[in-house]
């Protein structure tokens, strides 16, 4: 795409239906596990529990300086030795903590976000569908009997010390080769992996917490990118252009005794 991206960030590029671009930001999001939640007819429902952990705006791109519309974010916190020079003046210049995680993501004009805004659970509405990104989990070097679902070699009968090897990969003299994409033992897992139409269950603000109906990629403590679903329309509830922290204002609470209406007491004249 030949995005002017800094190195180290996780770029979600913009998502289109029906040649339309969505343009609301999604969020980062740590896996925190399974559980599973109960409705109001008895019903439970397993759910995958993402939390929002300190997720910040901490930079912007606009079309006349980077040549494309942006947000970028920044969740988790980590320690200033594990942070590069240039990655603390990257935060300092945002006026935030250090992240652990960064990530961008493509927004139309008018759904640019201030540096330093703080996003919310509320940010997806309850029934919505999301589509979640991540690293699966990673099992190292497999066989082609676990990793492709081959069915091994004979148990008896003439195979020796073979039972669950792949078999046979290639021709005779011609082509001479092995071909490109054959199914053979290999690393597994550790891939980026988009698990589309999750439903939101539940959101839990206070706590930063969003159940999303299912599993989606990757371990636990695990960071995720979650954004609204490609192939459904976004619902009317699910706030626009985020949902974010609102500053705590204290100017509307009534004053504890205001000087002007304090009652003075009135002079009798009479001496004690």
């Amino acid at each position: 795409m030949g995005l002017n991206t800094p190195p180290g960030i996780w770029v979600a590029g913009a998502s289109v239906m029906n040649g339309v671009t969505i343009v609301r930001t999604g969020v980062i999001a740590k896996k925190m596990g399974m559980t599973r939640l109960f409705q109001d007819d008895g019903r439970h429902v397993p759910v995958t529990v993402l939390a929002l952990d300190n997720l910040q705006v901490i930079a912007r791109k606009d079309v006349e300086t980077d040549g494309y519309v942006a947000v970028q974010l920044g969740a988790g916190t980590r320690k200033a030795k594990n942070v590069t020079k240039p990655e603390r003046g990257h935060f300092a210049k945002a006026e935030v903590e250090l992240k652990a995680r960064v990530a961008e993501f493509r927004v139309a004009e008018d759904a640019i976000l201030d540096v330093g805004a703080e996003l919310t659970a509320d940010h997806f509405a309850i029934g919505q569908l999301v589509d979640i990104q991540g690293v699966t989990q990673g099992k190292g070097f497999a066989g082609a009997m676990k990793r492709w679902g081959f069915g091994g070699l004979r148990a008896t009968h003439g195979v020796s010390v073979s039972h669950r090897s792949h078999g046979s990969t290639g021709n005779r003299q011609d082509p001479g080769r092995v071909f490109k994409n054959k199914k053979m033992a290999g690393h597994m897992g550790a891939r980026n992996r988009t698990q589309q139409n999750l439903e939101v269950v539940r959101t839990d603000v206070e706590r930063g917490l969003i159940f999303v109906k299912g599993s989606v990629p990757g371990h636990k403590g695990g960071w995720l990118l979650v954004k609204d679903a490609v192939k459904v329309a976004r619902p009317d509830a699910a706030p626009y252009p985020a949902g974010l922290r609102q500053a705590q204002n204290n100017n509307d609470a009534p004053a504890e005794t205001p000087a002007e209406t304090a009652a003075a007491p009135e002079a009798t004249g009479e001496e004690a």
